[in-house]
């Protein structure tokens, strides 16, 4: 995927947050260890460093989820970072996001801390971050 594609796929995919700019998927596209797996319709975006890897976007676009793509997308991640030598993967989630949850859970990711009021909401109060592991 290209920034543009990448910036606009964040864009529909979280309208209520402010949307990283072409400019800022360049910068972190072309940084070592980045891994960008998926297309326009969906994406993983993480990197990995040393033997973690970290997932920092997954996006799918509103009209294509419940589709399995955001599954698919992960599972290969976490192949990616395998072969990269990664032996855990680490992602933030907001915690009233029960659909990202839900998934995450599913796959074997487990909770081991929280960011109290990490996530700004634009007509009430902060969301905790709820952060996830899994052991490759």
């Amino acid at each position: 995927m290209t920034p543009d594609q990448m910036a606009g796929l964040m864009a529909r995919a979280m309208p209520g947050a402010r949307p990283w700019s072409e400019a800022e998927f360049a910068a972190l596209a072309a940084r070592p260890g980045a891994c960008v797996i998926g297309d326009a319709r969906c994406c993983v975006f993480g990197h990995v460093v040393a033997d973690e890897a970290e997932i920092l976007l997954v996006l799918t676009d509103p009209g294509q989820r419940r589709r399995g793509l955001a599954r698919a997308r992960l599972a290969a991640f976490e192949a990616a970072a395998g072969q990269a030598g990664a032996h855990r993967v680490l992602l933030e989630v907001a915690a009233d996001n029960t659909a990202a949850r839900g998934l995450y859970a599913a796959l074997g990711y487990q909770p081991f801390a929280k960011r109290p009021g990490y996530y700004p909401r634009p007509m009430g109060l902060p969301v905790d971050a709820v952060m996830l592991e899994k052991h490759l």
